[in-house]
């Protein structure tokens, strides 16, 4: 790598992508490449899918982290490496290393989702749980890396991280040569960094625009002030960006090469996970969404053909389960509503057969009668409704409404 002379930061170039392009043959697989109908109508212009929850273990990851542990002194790769990761760096640090026969440690947050960390072991690490963020994580990690000479692999802020995760961007371009706009996920930045340098050294007429949840973006802020800064209390679903303060390497990177970055709400992202499993039946984690909720969010912004980075699909089974009922209810199709009956038989029956005739199904009913707020003859009733979007809802709000029942929420 080389060395900037103004700030004394490495710098990655397209040579290093390359380089770390060559040294992934046979490890890291060339992805697919998958075009979105749905989302090509609404963008007006061709998009595609670049598939990286596709990839060995599930994301992106492996290639920084294999990139970074093969280029280690023998005298470093047996102290082996220790990492910090809520799932996706820390399975591909842990493969990477026993593909390398390097001895690897990863701490993982407390809340980590279970498979990721049951995948983790599978692939030969010793997990450590600790904190409650990465940021805390992170510095566990660090700890345990001056304390027994293990090399930290950070996952994000190293150049070695950023070219191998550059790779991406060489395979777009070889993919998808006519592409105009890539819009990748931003956590610490390694991912679009990389991108970047790859992309903007080979076409640099197209644009780059990176996307944060809004509950976790440090990179606006860090943006405006010229230098990284740390959010508090970072918060969103989508683990896999959730990060308090960029990386000083990626930064610099973004703050040159990348375009924009925009952040995108929780309702969007779990609209766009939704969108992937059902109309490209593909599996992708909040985070590895986050391209396609800006897309979502804000359809006739994008020049095409657009490339979304599905970064990764690493999802727990019961954090999807939640996901999904909230993207239902973020598109329509999930209804939540409580209203009051006189409390007399054949009550319930008389109001399930208002639903039936505005055609919703019924998931759910809370029957309650003990509460202070009711009155002696009255009963509360909490229905969760599937219905067939926006439109429909509002039926259903009418045909009640229509047969004398006060929607309270």
């Amino acid at each position: 790598m080389s060395y900037s002379t103004a700030d004394s930061l490495p710098r990655v170039t397209l040579d290093d992508v390359r380089g770390a392009q060559k040294m992934l043959t046979g490890v890291a697989r060339t992805t697919a490449m998958e075009g979105s109908r749905y989302l090509s109508q609404l963008v007006g212009a061709p998009v595609h899918f670049k598939c990286e929850n596709l990839q060995r273990t599930g994301s992106f990851k492996l290639r920084g982290a294999y990139v970074r542990i093969a280029g280690l002194l023998p005298e470093e790769r047996a102290a082996g490496v220790v990492a910090a990761s809520a799932g996706n760096h820390a399975q591909g640090v842990a493969l990477a290393s026993s593909l390398l026969g390097v001895r690897s440690t990863v701490f993982m947050p407390t809340g980590a989702p279970l498979p990721k960390v049951a995948a983790t072991r599978d692939y030969g690490a010793e997990v450590r749980l600790h904190g409650q963020v990465v940021d805390e994580t992170l510095a566990a990690a660090q700890e345990y890396a001056a304390e027994t000479g293990a090399v930290f692999i950070h996952p994000f802020d190293h150049p070695d991280i950023i070219a191998g995760q550059g790779t991406v961007g060489l395979e777009i371009l070889e993919q998808c040569p006519e592409v105009r706009t890539i819009v990748v996920g931003i956590g610490g930045g390694g991912l679009a960094a990389g991108i970047a340098v790859a992309v903007k050294a080979l076409r640099p007429d197209v644009r780059i625009i990176g996307v944060q949840a809004a509950g976790a973006a440090a990179y606006p802020p860090s943006l405006a002030a010229g230098r990284p800064v740390s959010i508090d209390n970072p918060a969103t679903m989508a683990d896999g960006i959730k990060v308090g303060r960029p990386g000083d390497v990626p930064f610099r990177i973004v703050e040159e090469l990348v375009d924009e970055v925009r952040t995108v709400s929780e309702s969007h992202l779990s609209s766009a996970l939704l969108l992937c499993l059902e109309r490209a039946k593909l599996v992708v984690e909040p985070a590895g969404a986050s391209p396609v909720a800006a897309l979502l969010s804000a359809p006739g912004t994008f020049e095409g053909p657009v490339v979304a980075l599905l970064s990764g699909g690493n999802v727990d089974p019961l954090l999807m389960q939640r996901i999904l009922r909230h993207g239902m209810a973020a598109s329509g199709r999930y209804l939540a509503v409580t209203l009051r009956l006189t409390d007399r038989p054949g009550a319930l029956a008389t109001l399930l057969g208002v639903l039936s005739v505005a055609d919703a199904n019924v998931l759910d009913v809370s029957h309650v009668r003990t509460d202070p707020r009711l009155g002696l003859t009255e009963v509360e009733v909490e229905l969760h409704l599937e219905t067939k979007g926006p439109e429909h809802c509002a039926e259903v709000g009418r045909a009640l409404r229509e047969a004398g029942y006060t929607v309270i929420d």
